[in-house]
């Protein structure tokens, strides 16, 4: 199962994109109110409805927990203490963690990059408590794969179908939607 943290102030291609490629790809995928309503309002004020709330999930060290950015929307991914307390103890268990833009320093703040490579938006690399820092598009060091922001949206969907289900199936999805 792969969770979508969604927070208002969300970059919604950020999101979006993503799911959409983990749902071609036949992964279940489901996005999650952080704030237990029914419908994200993202950046630029599109309306997301969401699956599920918070509340009603369970993650086990099978799943993967997506956390989208957006200035505003990981501000509010970051103030969530109960999802603070699941990254952590997923992040314990050895469960797989992805972030894009500014949501990597959610992970980076409560110490969850320390010694692991990682990229992010500019301006957030202070952010990533002990990280190393990378400027490559998408990077994945052990279970935590991190990306730089709206417009490596669409390479960070690719990469967790590769980690998820299998090269193949990547490669083909990423031919199939015209990927360079």
């Amino acid at each position: 199962m792969i969770y979508t943290f969604m927070a208002d102030g969300c970059e919604e291609i950020e999101a979006l994109a993503v799911v959409d490629l983990l749902r071609r790809a036949g992964l279940e995928t489901v996005m999650v109110s952080i704030h237990e309503k029914e419908y994200t309002t993202g950046a630029h004020d599109i309306v997301i409805r969401n699956d599920t709330m918070l509340s009603a999930i369970a993650p086990t060290a099978d799943d993967l927990l997506f956390l989208p950015g957006g200035g505003v929307g990981t501000k509010n991914l970051k103030a969530c203490e109960k999802l603070s307390e699941m990254l952590k103890t997923h992040a314990a268990a050895g469960g797989r963690l992805a972030a894009i833009c500014a949501a990597p320093s959610a992970l980076g703040v409560l110490g969850l990059l320390e010694g692991k490579r990682a990229t992010s938006y500019p301006g957030f690399e202070d952010q990533l408590k002990g990280a190393v820092y990378c400027t490559d598009p998408v990077v994945t060091d052990g279970s935590i794969t991190t990306s730089r922001g709206m417009g490596t949206a669409i390479l960070l969907g690719l990469e967790l179908v590769s980690l998820l289900k299998d090269e193949e199936t990547a490669k083909k999805l990423g031919s199939a939607i015209m990927m360079p």
